[in-house]
């Protein structure tokens, strides 16, 4: 399968490349600049800014699905704008040339998972710092869930850099859930598999580490 990755550059970007190449995919990954691509390894790459309907169209040719991992900075005043503009931008090429399949990473906190991060996190962490990020994540959401795509949005607990465990939580079922964490390579691991799965296709699961969040088991509850 031919890929292309936003994000390609970040902490979690990175490793989905990775993870990407030694499965085999052929990846390509839509840069600013080749310079902030440094030591990126198994990916094509392409020069352009995600919001440009232009650059996307050149980066996805010949691609048979999508993951992004686009980031942004903390901005406790600043309206942010990139994730949902890019991704309206995204959506667009992609239902324009026939690529169906994309799987998104937001973050706990988003949608419906709003108020399952914890105390610390939920009462002063998201809102004092993360709710300019989190209302654009909200919108990039949005303009995923309207498509006509095949998409997964994938809603990690807390990222660290701590090698992949391999024991991943995935759920959408939310009760009881009260924070966790994950490593970034297990994010990754995660969503290169979801390019060829349908588990959760149409769905938002929230993932975790199965020793962080403690909810009930339900018919949501899958372990990977």
């Amino acid at each position: 399968m031919k890929i292309l990755i936003l994000g390609a550059t970040g902490g979690t970007g990175r490793l989905i490349v990775g993870a990407a190449a030694a499965g085999g995919h052929e990846v390509v990954a839509l840069v600013r600049s080749k310079a902030k691509a440094a030591g990126l390894v198994g990916a094509t790459l392409v020069e352009g800014d995600a919001r440009d309907e232009a650059a996307l169209s050149r980066a996805i040719a010949g691609c048979d699905a999508v993951v992004s991992a686009l980031g942004t900075a903390v901005s406790p005043f600043r309206k942010v704008t990139l994730l949902s503009t890019a991704t309206r931008a995204l959506v667009a090429v992609m239902e324009r040339q026939g690529v169906r399949r994309l799987v998104c990473i937001t973050g706990m906190g988003a949608g419906d998972s709003r108020g399952h991060g914890g105390f610390f996190y939920d009462r002063l962490f998201q809102p004092l710092l993360l709710r300019q990020v989190y209302e654009d994540k909200d919108r990039q959401e949005a303009a995923i869930q309207s498509s006509q795509l095949d998409w997964i949005i994938v809603r990690p607990t807390v990222l660290n850099d701590e090698p992949a465990r391999g024991r991943v939580r995935a759920l959408t079922d939310l009760t009881g859930v009260h924070g966790g964490r994950i490593a970034r390579a297990d994010v990754a691991d995660f969503v290169v598999q979801q390019l060829a799965a349908d588990t959760w296709l149409h769905r938002t699961p929230l993932i975790t580490w199965q020793d962080g969040a403690r909810p009930a088991r339900t018919a949501s509850d899958r372990r990977i």
